[in-house]
């Protein structure tokens, strides 16, 4: 397959998880139905989207760039939209990340080139 096919729906699966987390934010621990409903409906998609990935990017990479871009674009999501703060250890954190994320996809030789 298509290595930026593949990537696109990694990409799918990030944005969905992460609708996902936001959604479970507003669920307020499940009293609000439609958050939840939310919630339950995009993390399916969200783990429809990663295990097709799966079927040609390592478990270990696929795992490496959701985990890492979720947790910047759900601490992006908390600030912009839940209006909770970052100070600079954790924007600092955020971008190591980042980082770590870029190096895994420039120059491992376990992702597709």
């Amino acid at each position: 397959m298509n290595p930026t096919m593949l990537y696109a729906m990694l990409v799918l699966a990030i944005v969905f998880e992460v609708l996902g987390t936001s959604a479970m934010q507003a669920a307020q621990h499940f009293t609000k139905l439609l958050p939840t409903l939310v919630m339950v409906v995009c993390y399916a998609v969200a783990f429809y989207f990663l295990s097709y990935t799966l079927r040609a990017i390592p478990v270990g990479i696929a795992y490496a760039v959701w985990s890492g871009l979720g947790i910047v674009l759900i601490s992006l999501a908390g600030y912009f939209v839940f209006g909770q703060k970052l100070d600079f250890a954790a924007v600092l954190g955020l971008a190591l990340i980042v980082a770590g994320v870029v190096v895994l996809n420039l120059f491992s030789k376990s992702t597709f080139h």
